[in-house]
């Protein structure tokens, strides 16, 4: 399980998206569609998207390997991941930091790339794409210096340069792991 995290606007949807582009026809590997309980958005990740009594629902039911709770919304993994665990296949997931604890129960073995960008670029980021209020970005700015990823399972990842730097960088941290 190669789990993506870091703060938001760091750009982990946009290297998840390269690593789509790249390894897209390698049946080795699967992108995990996480779901949120949040509209879907065309300026956002691609997700499926749940009211939060579906969400409770579907996890009573037993539809997820994980869920976590962050900013407000409800998210989850879906459980067939640990079937293309089992057949030696890599799954490829935008995480959270904080729920680093509950996926690393869930999966037997967990990459975690943390991705990392200067607070002045994460700040640029997060104002650009006009989601937040002032006030929330300040938030979601003082959670990036809060929330640190540490473990011998974590690769760091600087992604406060162009895309293309971060996203060669992690192409080659998915061959790497499917080499092992």
């Amino acid at each position: 399980m190669l789990v993506v995290v870091g703060p938001s606007g760091a750009g982990k949807d946009t290297l998840i998206d390269g690593l789509r582009d790249r390894f897209a026809d390698d049946p080795r590997v699967r992108f995990v569609q996480r779901t949120v309980t949040r509209k879907a958005d065309p300026n956002a990740e691609a997700h499926a998207s749940m009211t939060v009594d579906a969400f409770d629902a579907a996890q009573q039911a037993g539809a997820f390997s994980v869920t976590w709770d962050a900013n407000g919304l409800k998210y989850g993994l879906p459980a067939d991941v640990a079937d293309h665990l089992a057949t030696g296949g890599l799954a490829v997931a935008n995480g959270s930091r904080q729920a680093l604890p509950a996926i690393r129960a869930a999966f037997s073995r967990v990459v975690v790339v943390a991705v990392t960008v200067s607070e002045a670029e994460l700040a640029r980021r997060l104002a650009a794409r006009g989601r937040e209020t002032a006030a929330e970005i300040e938030a979601r700015l003082q959670r990036a210096r809060d929330l640190t990823v540490s473990g011998g399972d974590v690769l760091h990842l600087d992604n406060s340069g162009p895309p293309e730097i971060a996203t060669a960088q992690l192409c080659r941290v998915v061959e790497d792991t499917l080499q092992r």
